[in-house]
């Protein structure tokens, strides 16, 4: 399927503002400090986010109703990850359908990387997901974009997913 041209554009810009933008106010003399689950907390409170923490530990909530969790992984929590799921399941008939898609949206863009699992059941799960590489800190703006790149990155996805696959039960009889 071929992108949508308003998914692309809107993309695109967001990609820039993460990669080009440079210190802005407070954020300019701002020293880099560890990612933690804290300070990931600390942003969703502070976005008035609604979220959760499951047995694991982990942060997880809904966003435009797709579940997203934010891992910080690693020893020194050197990798933040932002991963989303789409919130349908495909039977294993589509798998061949939504990979074309996911490598499609994977050749074409930076973020986020999207992917298929099939669990035992046959039931097809799309992902997608944006790994940063903190090892040397984060200061408070940069993490806020980059939890706002993995959000609406993800987002955008899932919306070129809805679009391709229309829910049968959205629409009138």
């Amino acid at each position: 399927m071929p992108p949508v041209e308003a998914d692309t554009d809107r993309l695109r810009a967001d990609v820039e503002n993460v990669l080009l933008a440079g210190p802005v106010g407070d954020a300019a003399g701002a020293v880099p400090v560890p990612v933690t689950r804290e300070r990931v907390s600390a942003w969703l409170d502070a976005g008035g986010f609604t979220y959760f923490v499951d047995t694991d530990g982990d942060l997880g909530g809904i966003w435009h109703g797709r579940v997203f969790y934010f891992l910080v992984l690693g020893d020194d929590g050197q990798v933040l990850q932002v991963r989303g799921q789409w919130h349908r399941q495909a039977t294993i008939e589509r798998l061949g359908d939504i990979l074309e898609i996911c490598n499609a949206w994977n050749a074409d863009r930076i973020w986020p990387k999207t992917y298929t699992r099939v669990r035992d059941d046959g039931a097809v799960v799309v992902c997608a997901e944006v790994t940063v590489g903190v090892e040397h800190g984060a200061s408070d703006d940069q993490l806020g974009q980059l939890l706002e790149c993995g959000l609406s990155t993800g987002a955008m996805f899932f919306e070129h997913l809805d679009a391709a696959f229309p829910d049968p039960l959205g629409a009138a009889p």
